[in-house]
């Protein structure tokens, strides 16, 4: 867990007032005691506060600085140097920092200018001491100085990389978007041509009933049982339809659609291309709602689908799909070496979504993921009584 700013910046004010301490309590030459700790105070505590205002405390500390100058150079003499003013290098690395260059360069001048000052008023510009103190002074503001453009570098670089991961996760929410409303198009139109073909069915059988209810009533029962049956699923099928977004696009797909009496063919192709397949078909499917079929065949179409592109050569996939009571469970499974559930959520997983969407929209569920002994695995249930 993240410290907040200001925790960090306290304690650094804590440790700067460590080191003034003893300076506070030995207080020497014609100065008060409370002369020390207003300058203190004004050279400390504005630290607190670098990083949410770090102009306004760069001036502060600065103003208290030069006003420190003053008592001591002119007034009356006082240390030379003391721990808190460090407080002036904290202040320039914060300004190169948060600031910027351009401001941290005229406060860089200020210090300067206060620097010689300092060297020519509490020493004797006639002696080496005076060059050599101003000499490590600067050479202290340089390398707090050359600090703030390392880390004002990594601050930049760190800002850009979130900017960056930030488009990423926008780009990705957007195709993720994009993905679910082509999907529940395709299915609209699919689900279309199933209500379509349940509707063209009882037409028929109402002509047939028609002609034959008074030659054949037995026949025109028969019909009249068709068209009931058939109406029911079309009615349950048309309700599914209405809850997916219908699209314009590619209108003019009309073919036949699989169920599944279709998946052995599925299962025979994937095996020519390169993957073998196990195919295990278990309790009554063939009387299901031909939406139901189409969805068991699309979820099992991507699944192997995934499998081809991800699971590597020598990979092979098991297929079961189970009646059990008024549901049906589908499994799919491959040993191949697989691809990672993170680079799965990163890539869009386009996949993943529609088997989801096909699940979702007969009021099933899906779960998919990495296998733990390696390979993937896809899990779905379909109830087949849907509303």
């Amino acid at each position: 867990m993240r410290a907040h700013p200001t925790f960090g910046d306290s304690l650094l004010a804590l440790f700067l007032v460590l080191f003034e301490l003893p300076q506070v309590i030995t207080a020497r030459g014609e100065q008060p005691w409370w002369v020390f700790v207003l300058v203190d105070i004004g050279l400390i505590a504005p630290v607190v506060l670098r990083r949410r205002r770090p102009f306004l405390v760069g001036y502060v500390i600065l103003g208290t600085a030069f006003g420190q100058l003053l008592l001591d150079g002119f007034l009356a003499p006082g240390e030379l140097v003391r721990p808190a003013d460090m407080a002036l290098g904290i202040a320039l690395y914060t300004m190169v920092v948060y600031v910027g260059r351009r401001q941290a360069l005229i406060y860089g001048i200020w210090l300067t200018v206060g620097t010689m000052l300092w060297a020519g008023t509490l020493l004797r510009p006639t002696t080496e001491a005076w060059w050599v103190a101003a000499a490590v002074v600067m050479v202290l503001f340089a390398f707090c100085w050359t600090l703030g453009e390392f880390v004002g570098a990594r601050h930049a670089y760190q800002r850009e990389v979130e900017q960056r991961l930030r488009l990423l996760e926008a780009e990705r929410d957007h195709q993720a978007k994009i993905a679910v409303v082509e999907e529940r198009a395709r299915i609209a139109r699919e689900l279309h041509d199933v209500v379509a073909h349940a509707v063209s069915v009882m037409v028929v059988q109402a002509d047939g009933a028609q002609y034959a209810v008074h030659t054949n009533a037995e026949l025109a029962e028969r019909a009249i049982k068709t068209i009931s049956s058939t109406g029911r699923e079309a009615l349950t099928e048309l309700r599914r339809l209405l809850g997916v977004l219908r699209a314009e696009e590619n209108a003019d797909e009309r073919t036949p659609q699989p169920g599944t009496n279709s998946l052995n063919d599925l299962a025979e192709r994937v095996r020519v291309v390169g993957l073998p397949v196990r195919l295990k078909l278990k309790g009554e499917l063939d009387g299901l709602p031909a939406g139901i079929g189409l969805g068991i065949y699309r979820i099992v179409q991507e699944a192997l689908t995934n499998t081809l592109k991800h699971a590597g050569a020598g990979a092979s996939a098991v297929v079961r799909v189970a009646r059990i009571g008024d549901n049906i469970e589908l499994d799919i499974t491959d040993d191949g070496f697989g691809t990672p559930h993170e680079l799965v959520s990163i890539s869009g997983g386009n996949g993943l979504i529609g088997m989801r969407e096909r699940a979702n929209v007969f009021g099933g569920t899906l779960q998919a993921g990495p296998r733990p002994g390696g390979g993937w695995h896809v899990h779905a249930v379909l109830p087949i009584q849907g509303t």
